[in-house]
């Protein structure tokens, strides 16, 4: 009997220390989901400038289609005559699949199109850039060529940065509705990107000022249709970019837009 009690006399203890910590979780998930609404309040600063909501709506539509970017027939594009290395990087909350048609058409054109190795981009943090910085050494390595980075969005911040960090393995950065200049509240998702990473625009994990050039040639693809981007943010001023194209696709289209795959085509000849 004496045994049998030596056995269950720890159990209510235990089932205290499991309830204490269901309920520590339970508070600190509160918390972190309270942070996440915080992030979601806020007012821009006066000097910012946001593309016309109008435009916004349409970006919204363009999330219901994915599907048929695939299906959409093969570009009248040119093979290339010295062909270039490519690594394409996504954009906030995407994924590489987000790019697979222009991966596709460029890989057509002859081009040696690479992964940026990363999954899903939800963010920069030191860590990444540092990872990304390998990959595209360790691709320059294996190629025996300088690689050209071609970031939509978000993923236009990573290439810029990651060139600055290594500018003897990277021949050229293009950004595509990347927002590097004017304000980071100078777009229409601003509040949905704190509420997603974690922090506020101007509080980001690592420093780094991305409207600084990187010291190789560095072209920005930006659009007048952009509704979630604004213009002077994606175009930059002279001294932050080499050369600016204007476009006329949404921010969407950046990524798969026979516009934008047909300019980046012509970009990789120069």
């Amino acid at each position: 009997m004496s045994s049998v009690v030596s056995i269950l006399s720890p159990v209510p203890g235990r089932i205290v220390d499991t309830l204490r910590g269901v309920a520590n979780a339970v508070r600190g998930a509160g918390t972190a989901l309270r942070r996440r609404f915080d992030l979601l309040r806020g007012e821009a600063p006066p000097n910012a400038h946001t593309p016309p909501l109008r435009f916004l709506a349409a970006e919204v539509a363009e999330l219901f289609a994915p599907a048929f970017r695939l299906f959409k027939a093969p570009l009248p594009i040119e093979r290339a005559v010295h062909p270039r290395v490519v690594i394409l990087l996504p954009g906030f909350a995407a994924n590489p699949q987000s790019m697979k048609r222009m991966a596709r058409e460029l890989e057509r054109a002859g081009h040696t199109v690479k992964r940026w190795g990363l999954g899903s981009n939800f963010g920069p943090t030191a860590e990444n850039f540092e990872q990304l910085a390998q990959r595209v050494c360790s691709v320059k390595q294996r190629y025996g060529q300088d690689v050209v980075l071609i970031g939509w969005s978000l993923g236009g911040i990573f290439a810029r940065e990651v060139a600055k960090m290594e500018p003897g393995c990277v021949a050229k950065v293009i950004t595509m509705g990347t927002p590097f200049s004017h304000t980071p509240y100078s777009n229409n998702v601003w509040r949905i990107y704190q509420a997603v990473a974690g922090h506020h625009v101007e509080e980001p994990p690592v420093k780094a000022d991305v409207a600084q050039k990187p010291p190789v040639e560095t072209v920005a693809f930006w659009s007048p249709r952009d509704g979630a981007i604004s213009r002077r943010s994606a175009c930059g001023r002279p001294e932050e970019r080499d050369r600016a194209m204007a476009l006329r696709c949404s921010h969407m289209g950046f990524c798969y837009s026979s516009e934008a795959i047909l300019a980046l085509a012509e970009e990789l000849k120069r």
